[in-house]
């Protein structure tokens, strides 16, 4: 007989029977009202988590007691059930996954949620941007040479642990778009105040907005289970480490003493207030240009996970989301006259 195939836990339907690779999230002793124990067990892939109960009957009451573990990987061989009580597993085999499941897809991070966005893709259009924008030779070897650098880690760690492009691929993600939006408002700005001394540099506006969140690199680390911040994320921040790691590249790769000067100011002045870890707020055009612009492009990722995640229905959100806040989804539609 045919083993079912492997397949993605969010692409399960009801019924269906597949062999899936997820993570164990949530493991937690209850008590029935009858005083009964049973455990609520979470799994989850990139996708979809699935929170259901093992009952003190269950043939596997005693295994889930002894051995399963939150934030351990498992190939589960499950039929997908939608119950009046949500969606459930009805496993039939399960253990832990071992080095030869990659041969079937296994991945470490493949049950983290990531970027809609190829990061591939973006990367190419990121360093078709330095190419295109950054005309200062100096400052363009640079940019690329701290690219170059980090190339491997900027492809997947998120831009942060909870707010805001919280997913693989959400740094180059977040980074790219505020690096399309600080290009054009420069080249505006630049057109729009052609008596300004000095002009808006348009190349060093876009260097920053490359280089803003250059420390959520140390600052943050992705793991199979989820998204943590390192010891020196939690003790210095990323506005600092991103500063420190600016002067390193410096030191081999050295820039004119102002243009260091004006990139440190912008990486810095990024979070503008004191409250979110800037020591400075902007104070220079080009700094201005980036704070609005990573702000804009955070908060409108906000917007758009409390509109499209949300599983309430009705004209507005609820304010239980990050931005503490309701949105108004839209009005519902007519309805036609009963015939």
């Amino acid at each position: 007989m045919q083993p079912p195939p492997v397949k993605k836990l969010a692409e399960m339907q009801p019924g269906q029977e597949a062999d899936l690779f997820v993570l164990m999230t949530t493991k937690e002793q209850h008590q029935t009202r009858e005083g009964k124990p049973y455990y609520k067990v979470g799994f989850r892939d990139a996708s979809r988590e699935i929170v259901f109960p093992i009952w003190a009957d269950s043939p596997w009451a005693e295994v889930c007691r002894t051995s399963w573990t939150p934030g351990q990987h498992y190939k589960i061989r499950a039929v997908y059930r939608e119950t009046p009580f949500g969606p459930q597993l009805d496993i039939r085999k399960i253990r832990p996954v071992v080095e030869a499941d990659r041969q079937q897809g296994f991945d470490p991070l493949m049950c983290l949620p990531r970027s809609r966005q190829e990061p591939r893709a973006m990367w190419e259009e990121l360093n078709e941007l330095v190419q295109e924008a950054i005309t200062d030779s100096a400052l363009k070897a640079f940019i690329q040479k701290i690219l170059h650098e980090y190339r491997e880690q900027m492809l997947v760690i998120p831009a942060a642990k909870w707010h805001h492009h919280a997913y693989l691929g959400g740094w180059l993600e977040h980074t790219l778009q505020v690096t399309r939006h600080c290009r054009y408002l420069a080249q505006q700005y630049r057109s729009a105040y052609p008596d300004l001394q000095p002009p808006v540099d348009v190349s060093l506006t876009v260097a920053g907005a490359i280089l803003h969140d250059l420390g959520k690199l140390r600052e943050i680390q992705l793991t199979p289970t989820g998204i943590h911040y390192t010891p020196e994320g939690e003790l210095v921040g990323h506005v600092l480490l991103g500063r420190d790691m600016l002067r390193e590249a410096a030191a081999e790769c050295p820039l004119p003493e102002e243009t260091l000067l004006r990139l440190e100011h912008i990486i810095i002045s990024h979070q503008r207030e004191p409250d979110w870890g800037a020591p400075k707020p902007p104070m220079t055009p080009e700094a201005f240009l980036v704070h609005y612009a990573d702000d804009l492009d955070a908060k409108f990722q906000m917007v758009y996970t409390a509109l499209m995640e949300e599983p309430a229905t009705g004209p507005f959100t609820t304010a239980r989301n990050v931005l503490g806040q309701k949105l108004f989804r839209g009005l519902p539609p007519e309805q036609p006259p009963p015939a």
